[in-house]
């Protein structure tokens, strides 16, 4: 490789040989940041950041304007309830309703730490709900971190890329696993992090339809909520509403966050949502294990109370403002992170001028939507290898390993960081790239 890269070559060289792992495929996303944090403090250039899933846009005045008002009345000197405060759950059910023409009590709607909080609560639960299923399945690409629960947990689970079972094909497909018995639950995001496709409405009934066959749990993870751009799926009460498992099971949870479609991830403030028949029903197994054998109350008194005894006070008065204001139409939440795919659509057809492939690209035979991520690959080029040669070129990403990706040497990049006034740049770079390994 030629020295003279924009990024000065020997500060890339020094972190990344500092980070000790010889392929940066198999670099977590923290490890990523950590590494480019160094080189732009030792070389004062600023990179074009595609490696994490943080928001880029101003958080939701709607909620932090209520939270003001929350911590002014007093909020802060008590404890919240474990299950979060009634305004939130009631908001909680009334925006289900209005955006996905789902049912479900407040009582089931439960305040959490971050969907992360929820997704650990709801893990455990789950693996230690039936002896006999001691097995969760992904469908992926997933959210690596959630698989690293499971490893926190020490509960067993496994996987497949669903790209390749799009369809008609996902029903064989989740029979072949589902009819071993050992499954206890069935983990997905959609729209999906880190490929960005969506599951359709066949698709998540054939998944619903199998849940209740073989009497697992749906965890529905619903990070970016509204965000697939192609639908208006922002206005209450009226068709096209989120596709949602839930329409074809009474077997699911679902893990909705405030982090990226209302911009307020600092707050780490979520919810954790469980159907009303599932919130009551009776696992004995769980009781040996927790002390407790109804579902809901397991996960609520046993689990989160064990992990944070409760979500930030302040930040649920924040949240159940927002789903209020939405659920009133008065707030099109969606509108203000169109932003995001208006990038993606920019970003990808810049890498793609330059050479590079889009992997995940279609939804079945439909273009798949702009949005919060998109999947890269170059011809002939290994993961961990174009991780780090992207590196001097000041542009970084994280590989779809650790995704469960079939793709293994595909990337993940995330538009949200990267300003419309970073574009010259980014092409500048992209160009360089090209010409060096053309």
């Amino acid at each position: 490789m030629d020295t003279n890269t924009p990024i000065k070559f020997d500060v890339v060289k020094k972190y990344v040989e500092e980070l000790n792992i010889p392929d940066l495929s198999n670099a977590t996303i923290r490890e990523i940041v950590k590494v480019v944090d160094q080189i732009e403090e030792a070389t004062d250039d600023k990179f074009i950041r595609m490696e994490m899933g943080v928001p880029g846009l101003e958080p939701e005045k709607i909620g932090t304007e209520a939270e003001i008002e929350a911590l002014k009345a007093g909020v802060a000197k008590n404890y919240p309830s474990i299950e979060g405060i009634p305004e939130l759950k009631k908001e909680t059910s009334r925006f289900i309703k209005s955006f996905m023409n789902i049912d479900v009590s407040p009582e089931g709607c439960i305040a959490t730490t971050g969907s992360m909080q929820g997704g650990y609560a709801s893990f455990q639960a789950l693996s230690f709900m039936d002896k006999k299923k001691d097995t969760a399945l992904f469908i992926d690409p997933g959210f690596p971190i959630q698989k690293q629960q499971f490893k926190v947990i020490g509960a067993k689970f496994e996987s497949f890329d669903v790209y390749n079972y799009r369809g008609e094909k996902l029903r064989e497909k989740l029979e072949g696993v589902l009819s071993k018995g050992n499954i206890n639950s069935i983990i997905f995001s959609n729209p999906n992090n880190p490929s960005w496709i969506c599951l359709n409405d066949n698709e998540l009934q054939t998944i619903g339809e199998l849940a209740t066959k073989y009497d697992v749990i749906v965890v529905e993870d619903l990070a970016y909520f509204g965000m697939d751009f192609r639908k208006k799926l922002s206005i209450p009460n009226e068709p096209p509403f989120q596709p949602s498992v839930a329409n074809y099971t009474d077997n699911w949870i679902m893990l909705i966050s405030s982090s990226k479609v209302f911009s307020y991830a600092g707050q780490r403030m979520a919810v954790m949502v469980i159907s009303d028949s599932l919130y009551h029903r009776s696992y004995p197994d769980l009781a040996e294990r927790f002390g407790a054998d109804r579902l809901g109350y397991a996960i609520v008194y046993r689990l989160l109370y064990s992990l944070s005894s409760g979500a930030s006070h302040s930040g649920q008065y924040a949240l159940a403002a927002m789903f209020k204001a939405a659920s009133d139409g008065k707030f099109d939440f969606v509108e203000p992170v169109k932003e995001y795919g208006e990038r993606a659509k920019i970003m990808k057809k810049l890498f793609t001028k330059y050479g590079f492939e889009i992997i995940y690209d279609k939804d079945l035979d439909e273009d798949l939507a702009d949005g919060f991520y998109f999947t890269i690959a170059y011809p002939g080029m290994k993961g961990g290898e174009l991780i780090e040669n992207l590196l001097y070129y000041g542009i970084s990403a994280i590989s779809l390993k650790g995704a469960g990706s079939t793709h293994v040497d595909g990337l993940r990049a995330c538009v949200s960081q990267i300003k419309r006034s970073q574009f010259d740049d980014l092409e500048y770079r992209l160009k360089r790239f090209a010409e060096e390994f053309k």
